[in-house]
């Protein structure tokens, strides 16, 4: 890997992990468009702790305070979050850790699998978008409504759906302001992130120092841009909302479409 595929690759999944684009379908489709080879088990826990570092900066506060009311004022605003994100946590995690293995084998170099659902959630997206009422704030959110966007979250093992956009359509789905929807699916992302990440650390630790380099750029980078993309996106949903993401969405699964068929013949 170069270090110019090494920082793309980072860009990727800082976009990609926070927009509701699917940063696992990015990180599968870049590299077959351009010809290069698969980057390896490493470099990708490398990407996505530094998304779980993009979050946690940005959030830090947020996050403190939502630990501390969670242990001491579990029944406050603030101490209902934190027990809200751990409900929300666990389909998602459970789901991984059953069904990672076969999601990735089946949906690995699905090409034009990816591109399908890539499109089809643009659609729900784009429709959800235009029909949500979204009246409830961050704070009045119950445990039900968290627990539905736990369940909704375990549906991004799939490359294309995208762990971000599916949280936050579901959170429009059940009444959440935009706004709400977009930051607590960002809350929600560290834990399922750590996890993953820690194991897969774990499980390739003995390979870093031999792609130290690329590991520290992917994981930089990946931060730097993820945390620009999380600003982003907090931003333009309270202006124009998320039907600008499934325009991109339809917009890509075009251009897969398009090399697909290129390259069948």
């Amino acid at each position: 890997m170069t270090t110019f595929q090494a920082i793309f690759l980072g860009i990727l999944q800082g976009l990609g992990e926070f927009l509701p684009i699917s940063s696992s379908a990015h990180l599968i489709i870049f590299p077959w468009l351009f010809g290069w080879k698969e980057h390896s088990l490493v470099f990708d826990v490398a990407l996505h702790l530094g998304t779980l570092l993009a979050v946690l900066v940005y959030f830090w506060k947020d996050y403190l305070d939502i630990v501390v009311q969670g242990i001491a004022k579990p029944k406050s605003e603030k101490g209902k979050l934190f027990w809200f994100i751990i409900v929300a946590t666990i389909p998602g995690a459970l789901f991984g850790y059953l069904f990672e293995n076969i999601v990735e084998e089946v949906f690995r170099k699905q090409y034009l699998l990816i591109a399908i659902v890539l499109a089809v959630f643009g659609f729900i997206l784009y429709y959800v978008d235009s029909i949500a009422k979204n009246k409830i704030e961050l704070s009045k959110m119950n445990v039900f409504q968290a627990a539905l966007i736990g369940v909704s979250q375990a549906f991004a093992l799939f490359p294309g759906i995208s762990r971000s956009g599916i949280t936050m359509t579901t959170g429009l789905l059940l009444g959440l302001k935009k706004e709400a929807a977009a930051k607590f699916s960002f809350l929600m992302s560290a834990p399922i992130i750590l996890g993953a990440g820690a194991v897969s650390l774990l499980k390739n630790i003995n390979h870093v120092s031999a792609e130290f380099s690329n590991f520290a750029i992917g994981f930089f980078t990946s931060a730097v841009v993820g945390f620009l993309a999380i600003h982003f996106l907090l931003g333009i949903v309270k202006k124009s909302g998320f039907k600008i993401f499934a325009y991109y969405r339809f917009f890509l699964a075009a251009v897969i479409l398009a090399f697909y068929l290129l390259r069948a013949v």
